[in-house]
């Protein structure tokens, strides 16, 4: 297990023990209204987002920005945190976002990063938005977009999830115009990613404005995926989005041994998109693995962002 205060290892497993106290708190309706519960939410908050034990890869799935009327949405100011660059070893090859999960920030995420082989890619981890999350009773944690329950046939926070989107976006359109670009994340940043592909594939975020970047790669652990049944709609009688979604890469990983995400819900998300159009997306299964990530998963993902992003045979 990776503990504060060192960098994580490729060579070992990143992993912590927050199962019997989330699976608990989810299934009894998670501390609305209770006593105590701010402290109970802070302690589960800071193992989600290792400011205990836990550094590098944790989280689990859901959001924030809590889900509201049109015209509140308009006014509604997403304020993102700090954003940590790694800088490519080598040429500069590549840029990819990697989106953390609930309640942790782009700091941690960005230490791991910065051990894999891939000395082309150039890494922007952005800290996610603190606002209130209806799965901690309201009680406001870093959030990329806001989940009542993680039952997929809860309501979708498009407003949130578009402003997500919209800031990988942003923080992408700047890179040089031969600079390959990519984005992925873990648990609840694995669905903003994922959610990012279906914006590119169908030309537009959830609010009809143009998305303006064209991605290369798409990488998501341990997730889902956000909007699921109205992807075929937004999908279906435009050539052009049928033909980005079906040479759009992406790579989704999850494990078996999930008791956060289920790995129903990382499966279902994998047909879904190849249901939809997306032909080249591929799934990975982790027998025994929980939520979190471990050096044969990273393995896999520096292997499909090499193919993806065209950097094999490249040099330092």
């Amino acid at each position: 297990m990776h503990h504060a205060g060192s960098l994580p290892q490729v060579g070992k497993a990143i992993s912590f023990s927050l199962f019997p106290v989330l699976s608990v708190s989810f299934k009894v309706g998670f501390l609305v209204g209770r006593a105590g519960s701010a402290d109970v939410v802070n302690r589960i908050r800071g193992v989600l987002g290792g400011r205990g034990d836990f550094r590098a890869v944790r989280e689990m799935n859901y959001g924030s920005s809590s889900i509201s009327s049109a015209a509140k949405a308009s006014a509604r100011a997403f304020d993102f945190g700090r954003t940590h660059v790694v800088r490519p070893k080598g040429r500069h090859l590549a840029t990819v976002v990697w989106l953390h999960g609930l309640g942790d920030n782009g700091a941690s995420w960005s230490q791991l990063l910065e051990t894999l082989p891939l000395p082309n890619i150039k890494w922007i981890c952005p800290t996610a938005p603190t606002r209130p999350v209806a799965i901690f009773g309201g009680f406001p944690s870093t959030a990329w977009f806001d989940v009542h329950d993680l039952s997929e046939n809860g309501p979708d926070d498009v407003d949130g999830l578009d402003a997500s989107a919209a800031h990988v976006a942003n923080l992408l359109s700047t890179e040089p115009a031969d600079i390959k670009l990519g984005v992925g994340g873990f648990s609840m940043g694995s669905a903003t990613a994922l959610y990012s592909a279906t914006c590119c594939a169908h030309g537009k975020y959830g609010n009809g404005k143009s998305y303006p970047v064209n991605l290369s790669a798409v990488v998501g652990l341990s997730g889902w995926l956000p909007c699921a049944r109205n992807l075929n709609s937004k999908l279906e009688g435009s050539q052009d989005a049928t033909r980005r979604a079906s040479s759009l890469p992406i790579l989704l990983c999850h494990g078996k041994g999930d008791d956060v995400v289920q790995f129903k819900h990382g499966e279902k998300s994998a047909q879904v998109l190849k249901s939809t159009g997306f032909e080249n997306a591929t799934f990975k299964a982790y027998n025994g693995l929980g939520h979190y990530t471990v050096p044969t998963e990273m393995d896999d993902v520096c292997k499909f962002l090499t193919v993806a992003l065209g950097l094999h045979g490249s040099r330092s």
